[in-house]
């Protein structure tokens, strides 16, 4: 059994596609999973697992599933969706596992990675994830979408069902850290005018880094591109959306309202 601590975008996909019984933990124990703060109920989950995977964020500096219940996981496989915001700003090199990490504005994340990898969980480190209903796509749509006119400023990407895949094929695999991300780092402005392009829009406005959130300028302050290497030759993992060329269309071609005069026509008497 596989038990997942913080079933949220990312893990609910996971638990859909694992050959397996999963359970899942959250905040307040809706649909079926139990309640992250309920000791008694999550520990009896642990004994019952046979694999555990975190997608639990630290919060106020510290991993909030290791502080609760780190000394009950022994003896299990372990997974941690973590971040490759460890590796902070690479003025645009590449990356991979074995880069320092710890050094970028995400400190309690790199923690956390260190804390996860010291316990021999396979900790997958992710750049920017996008997948249905939460892509440049649905930004561009909602008029959310900018481009910043940075050209130098690099980052990567993963489909959301490219984690998944990874995971599930990690789970013969050896401990260690493996990055998930596309073949293809590029600017964030090309990926935004490319999806307005599939709907047919022109591209968002420029607009000047000083106007965004802290958040968002902490985002372009870091510039590096990611190597997926590692997991492909232990993984034997391949990105079904090597690019995001590739996962925008798919996602447009799932979202793309069938035109009336193409829409299938039902059958007499059907009544579904």
């Amino acid at each position: 059994m596989l038990l997942i601590f913080g079933l949220g975008y990312t893990a609910a996909r996971v638990a859909a596609a694992w050959p397996g019984a999963v359970i899942g933990t959250t905040r307040d124990g809706r649909d079926g999973t139990v309640r992250f703060d309920d000791g008694a109920a999550v520990r009896s989950a642990i004994a019952a697992a046979t694999h555990i995977l975190s997608s639990v964020p630290p919060e106020d500096g510290a991993d909030p599933v290791l502080v609760r219940y780190g000394d009950a996981l022994a003896g299990r496989w372990l997974g941690y969706l973590s971040s490759t915001g460890v590796y902070g700003d690479a003025g645009g090199a590449w990356v991979d596992e074995g880069a320092p990490t710890g050094g970028g504005r995400r400190s309690a994340r790199a923690a956390a990675d260190s804390d996860w990898l010291a316990r021999g969980a396979r900790v997958f480190r992710l750049p920017g994830i996008y997948g249905p209903g939460r892509s440049p796509l649905d930004r561009v749509r909602q008029g959310r979408a900018h481009r910043v006119g940075l050209p130098d400023q690099v980052f990567s990407r993963v489909h959301v069902d490219d984690i998944v895949s990874g995971v599930i094929a990690a789970r013969g695999a050896p401990a260690g850290a493996y990055n998930l991300a596309d073949d293809r780092p590029c600017p964030q402005d090309d990926v935004v005018a490319f999806a307005a392009g599939l709907l047919g829009l022109p591209p968002p406005p420029l607009v000047a880094l000083d106007t965004l959130s802290p958040m968002a300028r902490g985002f372009y302050a870091e510039n590096r591109r990611v190597a997926n290497g590692r997991a492909k030759r232990v993984l034997g993992w391949r990105p079904r959306y090597p690019d995001y060329r590739f996962g925008l269309r798919a996602l447009n071609a799932i979202t793309s309202p069938t035109p009336a005069s193409a829409a299938p026509k039902a059958a007499s008497g059907d009544q579904r």
